[in-house]
């Protein structure tokens, strides 16, 4: 049960969440997509192209290689992007475009994660320039986001440093539980997609959220649970119900390399 608050005797716990169509109702970095077409980092092609993957994206998901295809793509079309413009116009838009996506059961199962003391990670293949200002929204504990090398001119070069996907996920959370202590067993983790299996299974108690034809038939294999969250609503309109306040969002995993584009792990 959820509300049970830990004992503190025993190893800490968290749960991990991935964050598109799992606690958002979309993919959080096309959701500004438009923001970043008025800010002048993409044209009009671009902008609609991008709304066109974001339909592709919530129409049926993505599969591996659609994924690929995605990261490649996004790769190409940020670089040379400002990294402090991103930011900027992710903090300017974040309260219009991602509040209201938020599902009222995922803010509900972070309070009650929170409540029963354990942490709370979102672990996400966006940007960090994106996640992090989500994480924060969130009152989640730690993130762990995909970074772009930046270049000495403070702008993306177009390459990846370190991408959060796929098994990556699942070593990211395997890092964390080793700094943090997190006993894994105890540990929960919920998701949407196949592809994050690997971050599933590394748990005690892995949840499938809206999942994806694969992940429905892995999850049904295996006895998993299976969430149907389908409420999107603003965070304001659950207070009192959200009341957790919230706390600074800290990058972890990856912490190989250099010139990432978001502060390094605190792990």
């Amino acid at each position: 049960m959820l509300g049970v608050v830990e004992n503190q005797s025993l190893p800490r716990t968290a749960a991990f969440f991935d964050l598109d169509k799992t606690v958002i109702a979309k993919s959080s970095t096309l959701t500004f997509g438009k923001s970043f077409y008025q800010g002048g980092l993409i044209n009009r092609r671009a902008a609609l192209r991008t709304a066109y993957a974001q339909f592709v994206f919530l129409l049926g998901g993505a599969d591996h290689d659609q994924m690929e295809r995605m990261r490649e793509y996004l790769s190409a079309m940020c670089r040379g992007w400002n990294v402090q413009q991103v930011r900027e116009i992710v903090a300017e838009t974040l309260h219009d475009l991602i509040d209201p996506i938020i599902y009222d059961e995922a803010a509900s199962l972070i309070e009650e994660h929170h409540t029963a003391g354990r942490d709370v990670v979102i672990v996400s293949t966006s940007g960090a320039e994106v996640v992090e200002p989500i994480g924060e929204l969130l009152g989640a504990d730690r993130v762990v986001a995909t970074r772009m090398i930046v270049g000495d001119d403070g702008c993306y070069t177009g390459e990846v440093e370190y991408y959060a996907y796929g098994p990556t996920k699942a070593e990211a959370v395997r890092e964390l539980a080793e700094s943090e202590g997190y006993d894994l067993e105890r540990c929960y983790a919920y998701s949407d997609s196949a592809t994050d299996v690997p971050m599933l299974e590394s748990v005690g108690h892995p949840h499938a959220v809206n999942p994806d034809r694969a992940l429905r038939r892995e999850a049904l294999a295996r006895g998993w649970p299976i969430l149907d969250f389908h409420r999107p609503v603003r965070l304001k309109q659950r207070i009192p119900t959200f009341s957790v306040p919230p706390r600074p969002a800290l990058v972890a995993g990856g912490a190989q390399g250099g010139g990432g584009a978001g502060p390094r792990p605190r792990v």
